[in-house]
Order: C-alpha cells, then sequence, then structure tokens
C-alpha cells in the first residue's frame, strides 16, 4: 500500500514511522506531510530518506491507499477532503470527528467489525486515556455488562506534544540548578508537581478530556456504559496510569477479572502483590500493551472491581493503535 503521515515532525508522528518499521506494515511506498516549517526536511525509513511535502489543498493524495493524520483537529477537519477525495482511508488521531455517527470510533481488539462501514473514508482513532481504559474494560465486559466506571488518571507530559515533553526536561534541569522555573505548555509547573486539569474545563465542571473519556467509551463498547473522570498530569514522560473503579451487573471474583486479563490481547498482567509487582510508568514505556495490576474488590460495592492500569501513551494510545487500523484494511484488500 501507499501510505501518507500527516504531521510528521510531532511525537507521534514519530512514533508513526517507528510502529510502522516495527510491525514490518507493506509501505510500497511512504509520504510525509507536514506545514510549511516541515517542509522541505528529511525522516529516515527503512533506511531510505523521505523529503516532507508541504500539506495543501492538491491532488497529492491521489495514489495514497492509507493516510494516517495527526495535525491536530482544525487540520483534519480542513483537509479531510482534500484527503480523501480519491479514496484514501484517513486513520485521523485528533478529536475531530470522533463522536460523528458516520465516522467508526475503533480500538481494534474491541470493536474491528465498526469498520466494515466507513461512508467517508474517515476512521477516528480514540484519545489515548479511552483506549487504555477501554483495553482494561472490554475483558471484564465479556464476563459480565459494566454498568458504571470510576477512573482518575494519571497523564504524562507526552499527552501534551513533543514541546510538552522537553518543558518537563527543562524544568528539572532548571529546580536542579536551582534557577527560575520556565512555564510554558502547562498552566502551571509541571516538574515536582501534579496539575488536575487536562484540556479545557466545559459547562458542567469537567474538562473535555473527562467528558472524551465518557462518550468515547460509549461509542467504542457500543453500550450504556456511565463514567465519571478525574483527569490530572503528572510528571512522567510517556506513559499513562489509570485508577479504576468498575461496577458490573454481576458479582466476580478476582480471579476471575485476573484470568480474564490473562487471555486478553493487547493486555499484560502484572499483579502479584505480595512480591511488590504491579505496573509503573517506567516499566511500560516503548511497550505495546496495557499493562494491568492491583485488582481487587472494591471495599464499597459487592459489584465493584478496582485495578490499576499504565499504558504508552504515545504507542497504544496514539501510533500503535492507528496503524493497527491500518492493518485491517491490508487485510480486507
Amino acid at each position: 500500500m501507499n501510505v501518507a503521515v500527516v504531521g510528521i515532525s510531532g511525537a507521534v508522528g514519530q512514533e508513526l514511522l517507528r510502529v510502522l518499521e516495527e510491525r514490518s506494515f507493506p509501505v510500497d511506498e511512504l509520504f510525509l506531510f507536514g506545514s510549511s516549517r516541515s517542509a522541505g526536511k528529511s525522516y529516515e525509513f527503512r533506511g531510505k530518506k523521505i523529503i516532507v511535502k508541504e500539506l495543501k489543498h492538491n491532488d497529492d493524495f491521489r495514489d495514497i491507499d492509507i493516510a494516517l493524520t495527526s495535525a491536530g483537529g482544525g487540520t483534519s477537519k480542513e483537509f479531510a477532503e482534500t484527503i480523501t477525495k480519491h479514496g484514501a482511508v484517513m486513520i485521523d488521531n485528533s478529536s475531530a470527528f470522533r463522536m460523528d455517527d458516520d465516522v467508526p470510533l475503533v480500538v481494534p481488539e474491541i470493536n474491528s467489525t465498526d469498520l466494515e462501514n466507513i461512508p467517508r473514508n474517515i476512521v477516528a482513532n480514540p484519545n489515548c486515556t479511552t483506549i487504555q481504559m477501554v483495553m482494561c474494560l472490554n475483558p471484564i465486559e465479556k464476563l459480565s455488562n459494566v454498568k458504571r466506571v470510576h477512573a482518575a488518571t494519571y497523564q504524562s507530559a507526552s499527552g501534551a506534544g513533543a514541546a510538552a515533553m522537553q518543558e518537563l526536561v527543562e524544568q528539572i534541569r532548571q529546580i536542579a540548578n536551582e534557577v527560575e522555573v520556565t512555564v510554558d505548555k502547562f498552566p502551571y509547573q509541571l516538574a515536582l508537581n501534579l496539575i488536575p486539569q487536562v484540556d479545557a474545563f466545559t459547562d458542567n465542571l469537567y474538562t473535555k478530556e473527562e467528558m472524551k473519556m465518557y462518550n468515547e467509551s460509549r461509542k467504542i463498547m457500543h453500550s450504556d456504559i456511565e463514567v465519571s473522570t478525574t483527569c490530572v498530569r503528572v510528571p512522567v514522560m510517556r506513559n499513562h496510569s489509570e485508577a479504576l473503579w468498575i461496577e458490573t451487573e454481576d458479582e466476580l471474583t478476582v480471579e476471575q477479572v485476573q484470568e480474564a486479563m490473562k487471555k486478553a490481547p493487547g493486555v499484560t498482567l502484572v499483579d502479584d502483590p505480595g512480591n511488590l509487582k504491579y505496573p509503573m510508568p517506567i516499566d511500560g514505556a516503548g511497550k505495546d500493551d496495557i499493562f494491568v495490576g492491583r485488582i481487587r474488590k472494591d471495599l464499597t460495592n459487592p459489584r465493584g472491581i478496582a485495578l490499576w492500569c499504565v499504558g504508552d501513551q504515545i504507542k497504544k494510545g496514539a501510533a500503535l493503535n492507528a496503524v493497527q487500523i491500518a492493518e485491517y484494511f491490508v487485510i480486507k484488500k
């Protein structure tokens, strides 16, 4: 297939290149697109240097089969017709189309059958925190209907992009050198701090990030599941963590949930508290799977299970999930 990556200079764009190479995705020819600032730069893919083209309203996508886009919602909305008009499938990492009824929102391990109907040639990649959560909920849903979830997220700097990751590194350096800390990408200093806000607040006092987890999980799981979340930015480089309290229709045992996690594709169980074995961000960076541990009964609810999970926000939370969607079309072809 001929593949395009749009938004190549960003953290997710760079990860898309790595994932395409790691998974030996069948690329006949790769095209890279970016802003006017990125145009003319080159990136290496499978030993070959590829020059970045400026994204414009023209016919550059005429011979492209799949376009992996990660350039922000505004750019995705503006260029969607240009990208798809000749038949390319646009797999979009922004929030631009996620809740559109005629655009499937897909985590391949859960709802790949939704890819059978893509009337606009657009597939939406879910939000990173949503992907991580539903990867843990789906094995439980197969045991008993998940009715509601309370969640607290601990989101890494990578969720705000490459410049935000660099800002965290610089802040750590500034603190170590006892000089004034520079704050730009976040509303407050992130190093040695927690910020209980990810994205803008909405009228109901939840942030957009928190509402994404509510709305997107219902669409992906084809369920009326209720989700209430507090999203927190933490001084971790590139791995999100989540604490989940899950209520099911039937009462489940810890052993049932552990066994379901062991069998679930894309999930690794790390759950041996007696030997201090549980998932941590430092261990999951760069890994494909969502790591699950601390599985226990919810003391406040006989039908409740509590757990802890960790996942690489740039990888399964973005680039890997997009490439897995693309692999569906390779098989179909």
